[in-house]
């Protein structure tokens, strides 16, 4: 990159909290948003269940809707409102709020899914009550492109808008094309992450007939490690030219390094070592990361077997004998597995531990699983880490593989 790409705002929405302050203060406390959730399809459903969820709780978008002065929760379906709510955060830390961002202004985010609430609602009228009118606003509330929509309209950005959705990695494809998008002039600011709202009665069963969620928590890295949690919320980043930002006074919270986007080519839902060694290795060459002291990582770290078993042995591959050097936290554990929002949401909270030089603890931890060794996982307690560089990892579902990297 001939110029460097900096972030300058920060935003976020999930089980922990309605903003970043309140996400940040719990996760570095060691609260978990996941808890017990009752899921009621209706009368015309199967009977409702209890199972484990991380959802946003209260009000999430009343703040928002206070501070545009009008209401949105209604227009929109919650992956949506989720992203406008982020967003909003994020160009208020930057300093951007208050005009139009026009041309020159970008917005990229991710989602694995869509308008899964919407689509629940309008297929039970349809098929369960049998009313033959759909909802006006049911297609522009369900497409996957509704939240960088209602974000280029809210904030007047004229320039490239566009939504990305490749799963769990959707997100980090986000950021990436944001940054790629300055980098290739098409744009001085950027604003970028992703949003995810699936834990519906529908969509929590359909996890479950996948058999990759737990019945309990999330304990990434762990013995006993059993499965995922679906969660819901939104991240969001404010990506811009390092001079764009100098010319306006913002404060730089760290420059993005690069990424590394690679493709598996091998399973559906089984992950490849091949791939996740590859996305790690693109990210950090550019900015010495493999020769580096100390690197934070914060990994996928789903609590899968599968999923942690391969994401510890790609950090020792990339790494070889400086693995045990960074420190590894897990995010999920916590906030639940935020499927397409989760790369951004993962990149907020850990560009928050580099500034703070606070690494937040592993949560639901029950002791090491020898097919986890061999990695620096941050247990119990906060952790003050020297680390000055950053790399957040997703590696999604159909094999796509994304490492984001970024350094004060």
């Amino acid at each position: 990159m001939a110029e460097p790409i900096v972030a300058t705002g920060l935003g976020a929405i999930s089980a922990l909290g309605h903003d970043m302050a309140e996400t940040w203060d719990a996760v570095l406390a060691g609260r978990s948003g996941i808890e017990p959730t009752l899921f009621d399809p209706g009368p015309r459903g199967p009977p409702p269940v209890t199972t484990a969820a991380a959802l946003v709780k209260g009000d999430g978008i009343g703040a928002l809707e206070a501070a545009l002065g009008r209401r949105v929760g209604s227009s929109l379906d919650p992956f949506a409102a989720y992203a406008l709510k982020a967003a909003h955060e994020a160009l208020g830390q930057a300093g951007l709020l208050g005009q139009p961002l026009g041309a020159r202004a970008a917005v990229v985010m991710g989602n694995g899914i869509g308008g899964m609430h919407t689509l629940e609602k309008a297929y039970d009228k349809f098929f369960g009550v049998r009313v033959g009118k759909i909802h006006p606003l049911t297609i522009p509330r369900v497409m996957v492109s509704a939240p960088v929509s209602a974000v280029a309209m809210e904030f007047g950005v004229t320039g490239p808008v566009f939504a990305t959705s490749s799963a769990c990695a959707s997100a980090g494809h986000a950021i990436a094309q944001g940054a790629s998008l300055i980098a290739g002039g098409l744009a001085d600011v950027a604003v970028v992450g992703g949003s995810e709202a699936m834990a519906s009665p529908g969509g929590i069963r359909s996890w479950e007939g996948l058999q990759a969620t737990s019945e309990t928590t999330c304990r990434p890295f762990s013995a006993g490690r059993d499965g995922m949690i679906v969660g819901d919320g939104a991240g969001a980043l404010v990506l811009e030219r390092l001079s764009h930002a100098e010319a306006r006074g913002a404060r730089v919270i760290a420059e993005y390094c690069g990424a590394g986007l690679t493709s598996d080519a091998f399973h559906l839902t089984q992950p490849s070592l091949d791939g996740a060694i590859a996305a790690m290795r693109q990210a950090c060459a550019p900015g010495g990361f493999l020769e580096a002291d100390q690197v934070l990582i914060s990994a996928h770290g789903t609590g899968t077997p599968l999923n942690d078993k391969n994401e510890a042995a790609a950090i020792r591959t990339a790494f070889g004998e400086r693995a045990l050097r960074h420190p590894v936290i897990a995010t999920k554990s916590a906030h639940g597995h935020v499927i397409g929002a989760t790369a951004a949401l993962q990149a907020v909270i850990a560009l928050r531990a580099i500034e703070e030089g606070l690494a937040p603890p592993i949560l639901n931890y029950l002791g090491p699983d020898e097919e986890c060794a061999g990695i620096d996982l941050v247990l119990g307690e906060p952790r003050k880490i020297s680390a000055r560089k950053l790399l957040v990892n997703a590696f999604a579902f159909g094999g796509l593989n994304v490492s984001l990297a970024f350094r004060r």
